[in-house]
């Protein structure tokens, strides 16, 4: 029985091809401006991989801010509700989720049987989104990878007072120009996004396990940051952190064809 998840976000689209036991293959890409676009190119890349066609996926579930326009999908399902079933698909024990986005940020409370039991979303401002990382990585001059690896090297982080992004940008600013190390930079960017997730994370109750999901938890310097500033150990999954609402999605195609 081989099924598949897809995510549109507003960022990347991800698709994931999944059997009884497996990842298949995955595959991501860059969003365009036209979700079933990106929602059919993504999945024939994934299909390819797994030298699959699409008469070969028995159910497909749809998710994310595009899901209402891919055009292949017998289902949507929320991303909250898919980032939980994904994170819980490889981590059993996954009490919060944190999942960080491009656009907007998550943080979900599951029960010991990985019922939702409480969640709240920020996407009314930047500063908790990738966005907001990857405003600050073009102005440091940096790939947006490189934020994580270059903060460890820092002595002096720096402390960004503004919470819009739009200020904080002002103030890295005024920081380059008084030659501030760019490692101290970035290691203040990495704390301040951790600082202002962290928020929203307690106000669901932070229970142990915890991992992180979405492309933000692919840097290391905001998943420590996020450890100190919510005091619990983050739990690294074993794939790509930001296929995991694909994931998600497919594991639910998985259990709609058991039901079938």
């Amino acid at each position: 029985m081989i099924v598949a998840g897809c995510d549109v976000g507003s960022l990347t689209t991800k698709a994931v091809i999944f059997n009884n036991t497996r990842i298949i293959s995955h595959a991501l890409i860059r969003s365009s401006f036209d979700p079933a676009k990106s929602a059919t190119e993504v999945m024939n890349k994934a299909l390819d991989a797994a030298k699959l066609t699409m008469q070969d996926i028995g159910f497909c579930v749809g998710t994310g801010y595009g899901h209402a326009r891919i055009p292949f999908v017998h289902k949507s399902v929320s991303e909250i509700a898919c980032h939980a079933k994904g994170a819980r698909y490889l981590l059993p024990s996954v009490r919060t989720i944190i999942d960080i986005g491009g656009q907007d940020c998550k943080a979900t409370r599951l029960d010991a049987k990985g019922n939702i039991v409480k969640f709240f979303t920020n996407d009314k401002c930047a500063s908790g989104t990738g966005r907001f990382l990857e405003v600050m990585a073009k102005l440091l001059g940096l790939e947006l990878s490189e934020l994580g690896e270059i903060s460890a090297q820092s002595r002096n982080p720096i402390n960004l007072a503004a919470t819009c992004t739009a200020w904080a940008q002002a103030e890295v600013i005024v920081h380059l120009n008084t030659n501030t190390p760019k490692a101290d930079l970035a290691a203040g960017i990495n704390e301040a996004m951790a600082a202002r997730v962290a928020i929203l994370a307690k106000a669901v109750g932070v229970e142990k396990d915890v991992c992180m999901t979405g492309g933000v938890a692919k840097n290391i310097g905001v998943v420590q940051a996020m450890e100190k500033q919510l005091n619990v150990p983050i739990r690294r999954l074993r794939v790509d952190p930001q296929i995991i609402g694909a994931l998600g999605a497919a594991v639910i195609a998985k259990e709609k064809m058991g039901e079938k």
